[in-house]
């Protein structure tokens, strides 16, 4: 069974049962509960993991497992007897919203930078869905789950732009099938832009890249081999639109680059960038051994920069057809003022 997607909001983290899992040869070696969490993913913690492991609720073959340290061998088959979750209902929270649309059916967003679309552990309040029912009520749609009633798809908390939220089950349907579908069939349309470190050789390209869940972090993702078992196939298509300033070596020292989705993985954008090394400025995860960089830049941008607490990602373009009237909706938004300022300081360059 492959680690469900967070771009792809499936059912997976509001369900229970019995689950099944196989080792493959790269996680051979690995502590159970170590390789149990991150085939779990985001929605359960690793002391979850071990609470469960304790409890007798995996096992191997027949034999229930019940050391957390417990090393897994390729090829083995671990089952997991989820038990029923306690729903955590969102409550409302008078949360400023930027609304660039609205009607019975559907509400388009800008979300800032530094806001959670739905709760989660460590997050249960201040999200995106406390402030969208507290601005839509009774209206907002409940087929996503209790925890992200409405939300058909998602930005990282510091990312910024255009989101679409669903009101009523058949918007959600519609709108959950057609970001599912990644627009190979039909008009979605999405478009990022993204300051990165360096620039690539070519004006265009793509970039196909299986990901799968880190070595080191239940949270973070890695290219991987697409023969694994947690490999997720995709696919970003970039564009330079300019080029900043000079390395010494014949290419750019940053790049303002447009990204287009094929596919909707968690973190796509930032793995694949940095998989190319050209790394989202501002981003601590995946682009940390390029901070060193900023000690190369001239006084006056260096703050600037080494001030910028986030990864430099907006979602500028958000295309859709609506889905009751069936006309093509598109919507835009600029960079917010500190990734607009981030760029001008590049400009000196």
């Amino acid at each position: 069974m492959r680690e469900p997607d967070n771009e792809d909001l499936g059912q997976w983290e509001d369900a229970e049962g019995w689950k099944e899992f196989r080792v493959d040869k790269d996680a051979a070696g690995e502590r159970l509960d170590r390789w149990l969490s991150a085939m779990l993913g985001e929605a359960v913690s690793r002391s979850r993991v071990q609470t469960l492991i304790r409890a007798g609720a995996v096992s191997c073959g027949d034999a229930p497992v019940t050391e957390p340290k417990h090393k897994v061998a390729s090829g083995e088959t671990y089952g997991l007897e989820m038990p029923e979750a306690e729903p955590a209902e969102p409550l409302p929270e008078p949360i400023p919203l930027d609304i660039l649309y609205e009607d019975a059916d559907l509400v388009v967003v800008n979300k800032p930078a530094g806001l959670v679309v739905h709760p989660a552990p460590g997050n249960w309040t201040g999200t995106l869905v406390n402030a969208l029912l507290h601005h839509c009520g009774d209206t907002l749609s409940g087929i996503g789950g209790v925890r992200r009633p409405g939300i058909v798809h998602r930005l990282d908390r510091d990312t910024s732009g255009v989101m679409v939220v669903a009101k009523t089950d058949r918007a959600h349907r519609a709108l959950s099938e057609a970001f599912a579908d990644h627009g190979r069939s039909g008009d979605l349309e999405r478009a990022y832009e993204a300051l990165v470190w360096g620039a690539p050789d070519r004006m265009a390209g793509s970039i196909d890249a299986h990901l799968g869940r880190h070595a080191q972090s239940r949270t973070l993702r890695a290219v991987v081999p697409a023969g694994r078992s947690d490999a997720r196939h995709a696919v970003t298509h970039y564009q330079v639109k300019k080029r900043y300033g000079s390395d010494g070596r014949g290419g750019a020292f940053a790049a303002l680059l447009e990204c287009r989705l094929e596919t909707g993985r968690t973190h796509q954008i930032r793995v694949h960038l940095a998989h190319i090394g050209h790394p989202l400025v501002g981003d601590q995860e995946y682009g940390r051994a390029f901070r060193t960089k900023i000690n190369r830049l001239p006084e006056e941008v260096r703050p600037i920069v080494a001030a910028f607490g986030r990864q430099a990602l907006h979602a500028r373009l958000l295309a859709f057809r609506h889905p009751a009237s069936g006309e093509l909706m598109r919507f835009e938004a600029p960079p917010p003022a500190d990734m607009t300022a981030l760029t001008k300081a590049f400009e000196i360059l």
